[in-house]
């Protein structure tokens, strides 16, 4: 399979890795305020109601590992394919660091 100039693709990989993240930076929640004796700056926010249901719900925005997950980012135009080169020239922003592994197919979604 040869992909052309113009065609849309799906492509697949791995996001990088920024280890252990707080909420701002995790899930961009907003900060508290910083000044006049407020000890509210970077956390969380509220767990939940208190006795009843007494626990902390699934699904709560908490601190926590951030990257490393497979991403895919769909209906990406090709703008030039080199096979002297081995080289494919893609429009826009493909998931993961420098020389990182990708699965490149043809588009499921046609955007048209």
């Amino acid at each position: 399979m040869y992909l052309q100039h113009g065609e849309k693709i799906d492509v697949q990989g791995t996001t990088k890795g920024k280890g252990f993240q707080g909420v701002i930076k995790r899930h961009g929640q907003s900060r508290g305020p910083m000044g006049h004796g407020s000890m509210y700056h970077r956390r969380p926010g509220s767990m939940g109601p208190t006795s009843t249901p007494g626990r902390v719900f699934k699904g709560k925005k908490l601190p926590g590992h951030m990257g490393v997950g497979t991403v895919t980012i769909q209906n990406l135009d090709v703008v030039s394919v080199d096979l002297d080169k081995n080289v494919l020239l893609v429009k826009g922003s493909v998931p993961g660091a420098k020389g990182a592994l990708l699965k490149i197919r043809p588009s499921v979604k046609v955007v048209k």
